[in-house]
């Protein structure tokens, strides 16, 4: 009976090894590698943006950036450095767009929160938050910490270490071992639940079609989607709103203290 649940142990553990892989896989498909051709063109292409974005040639760097994205070859240096030229470049929505971007792929990254509040300083809506639970914020910025990938390889580490200590606690023949196994297999399996649920949180972010960026300079918001209804109030650009509903060519949207309204959707780009 015990080689029967030690073999039966030893198969999950390689189960759960190659289930991770295949999602970390999964979720960094964008950055795997192309064939050599277009490889070698995405080069040559990321270095002429990158010497345009030095010498100060930032409209032609935001153009091969962008050939870039639309080649399928989307990064988190890609978006950052797209964010960079088109803040140089004066295009605040669009700089604003692509370090959220960018943010979405890299939730931990410092240079790109840094960025984006520089950035986000520049808009002309100042809107207030609602005030949030402060256990809401904390939590939030914890799971921002790593990648979906990362939170899904720990959370299975932690699974196989609850179940090898609860290996320990079936089989051990001393007492105190067997109150390790328990209460180690205790602690690994809440660990567990809880990167899963980071690793979920993240995904979803990632995900994630509701939020987005205005994009002219001035906008107005709608009392409901029809061009003659009352003007409810005004949003420049860079400013971020949720998108909560969607009817034809309009958009419901709410941004951070709760307002709402419509928009047509063509002044707004998703996240």
């Amino acid at each position: 009976m015990k080689r029967l649940i030690i073999a039966l142990f030893f198969t999950f553990v390689s189960l759960c090894a190659v289930s991770a892989q295949e999602h970390a896989d999964s979720l960094d498909k964008a950055g795997e590698k192309q064939p050599v051709e277009e490889s070698l063109s995405w080069d040559k292409m990321w270095d002429m943006a990158n010497t345009a974005y030095i010498n100060g040639n930032y409209k032609s760097a935001i153009h091969l950036y962008e050939d870039i994205l639309s080649s399928g070859k989307a990064s988190v240096k890609l978006y950052y450095n797209l964010g960079n030229a088109c803040f140089k470049d004066k295009e605040l929505a669009r700089a604003i767009l692509n370090y959220h971007r960018a943010l979405r792929l890299a939730p931990g990254n410092e240079d790109i929160r840094y960025n984006l509040k520089v950035a986000e300083a520049r808009t002309k809506d100042t809107i207030e938050d609602i005030p949030e639970f402060f256990m809401a914020t904390w939590i939030r910025s914890l799971h921002h910490i790593m990648r979906s990938a990362a939170w899904t390889v720990l959370s299975l580490v932690f699974l196989v270490v609850a179940l090898s200590l609860f290996m320990v606690y079936l089989l051990a023949q001393r007492m105190s071992l067997r109150k390790t196994g328990f209460y180690g297999t205790l602690a690994a399996a809440l660990l567990f639940v809880l990167t899963t649920w980071f690793a979920v949180a993240e995904r979803a972010e990632i995900m994630d079609q509701s939020r987005a960026v205005v994009m002219p300079s001035t906008v107005a918001v709608k009392s409901s989607p029809d061009a003659s209804s009352i003007d409810l109030f005004l949003l420049h650009e860079g400013t971020v709103v949720e998108i909560t509903n969607r009817l034809d060519k309009w958009a419901e949207i709410v941004i951070r203290d709760g307002k709402k309204g419509w928009i047509e959707s063509d002044k707004i780009e998703v996240i």
